[in-house]
């Protein structure tokens, strides 16, 4: 699969060519569902090796390699358990960004330690979360609340799934300054997992008020899961069901930025442009110009998507150990804090900071970065 990864192309601009070719997208988020299998068999008849990138990763067998595109990432093996099914929203969120060309920097908070990584993602509209501890299994609702806690300064929490029930968990500590960006990351289930989503929502205090935005799928037309058209069909489908069940907010579909450039289906289904996007897995970026780097494909993506809808950057950071990646892709806890910043300080009302603690719960994957995109020390 080496040469899928030869073949990608970044985009500078509209398109331009990378020197190092695709940037294998990561963070699968395979969630706890897809762990059980894992754990009630033995790994070597469930899972498989597929090429993510240059090397081979294993990865659940449900997952196939993804197409190649400019700035994705490997995707991350996750050990996680049973998965609770998301529901509907009806709150209506505010726009994820005014800015059209990405030059939406952000104020930074005081909260944290001036000068740390904590400190300057504070400065983000967001950050990632994930309900599981290291091993895997369902953290309590009181951990996942005293975690929350922890991120009071960040307007949007996003999960990728109601797992553990984390969204009842989560929306009942949340400050009145705080939305849940609630994920729904299975196609098959999507309706069971509308319906989970909806209970955890309407069994909260904050109700579906307390809803962002909804999103069906992360990275689904990337990895090759599914054709632009059947995202587009899952998100209208997703729409009509979150309605019923009385959210009628935005929804969207996350996938990568050339994803979104090269199919404008996902631009017409979404309701702002909701990608992922890594200046670690260009391999050219220097951790200090991330900011700028970012800024620039955020003004590519949006033009791609005819210029009226807004940009959230849903996945955005630096891993801080693993193996270097191209030139200047070099994990490192001062290429973080440099990168961190350097996004913060140029784009940080638009995105939303990859994650909140170290990811023990997934394997290493093909450059050993996956578990340590951590911001906060868990």
């Amino acid at each position: 699969m080496l040469n899928q990864l030869l073949c990608t192309l970044l985009l500078s601009g509209l398109v331009a060519s990378t020197p190092l070719g695709p940037v294998p997208h990561h963070h699968k988020h395979l969630q706890r569902r897809q762990a059980v299998a894992v754990a009630e068999a033995d790994v070597e008849t469930v899972v498989v090796t597929v090429y993510q990138d240059a090397s081979p990763t294993t990865l659940q067998t449900s997952y196939v390699s993804p197409a190649a595109e400019s700035e994705f990432i490997p995707a991350s093996s996750a050990v996680s358990s049973a998965a609770p099914a998301p529901a509907a929203s009806s709150a209506v969120p505010s726009s994820p960004s005014s800015s059209s060309s990405g030059s939406s920097g952000s104020s930074l908070p005081a909260s944290a330690a001036a000068g740390s990584v904590e400190y300057y993602a504070e400065g983000g509209k967001g950050i990632a979360y994930s309900p599981y501890t290291d091993s895997g299994s369902c953290k309590s609702e009181s951990t996942i609340a005293s975690d929350i806690q922890l991120l009071s300064d960040f307007s949007i929490i996003r999960v990728y799934a109601p797992d553990c029930n984390c969204v009842s968990a989560i929306l009942g500590s949340i400050g009145s300054n705080q939305k849940l960006f609630a994920g729904l990351f299975y196609l098959d289930s999507l309706s069971t997992d509308i319906s989970t989503l909806a209970s955890q929502v309407q069994s909260s205090s904050q109700g579906w008020d307390g809803i962002y935005a909804v999103s069906v799928g992360n990275e689904w037309v990337n990895d090759g899961l599914y054709s632009a058209s059947q995202v587009a069909q899952a998100v209208s489908s997703g729409r009509s069901q979150l309605s019923s069940q009385g959210y009628n907010g935005q929804v969207v579909t996350v996938d990568t930025l050339v994803a979104y450039e090269n199919n404008p289906e996902l631009c017409s289904a979404s309701d702002f442009i909701a990608a992922n996007s890594h200046p670690f897995w260009d391999g050219n970026v220097d951790p200090s110009n991330s900011g700028p780097w970012l800024q620039e494909q955020i003004s590519n993506v949006k033009s791609a998507c005819g210029g009226s809808k807004d940009v959230l950057i849903t996945e955005t950071g630096w891993p801080t150990q693993g193996s270097t990646y191209g030139s200047k892709g070099v994990p490192s806890t001062q290429n973080q804090l440099s990168a961190i910043q350097s996004i913060s300080e140029t784009v940080g009302g638009q995105v939303i900071f990859f994650t909140t603690y170290n990811d023990f719960w997934k394997q290493p994957g093909p450059y050993g970065v996956e578990q340590y995109w951590g911001i906060f020390s868990n």
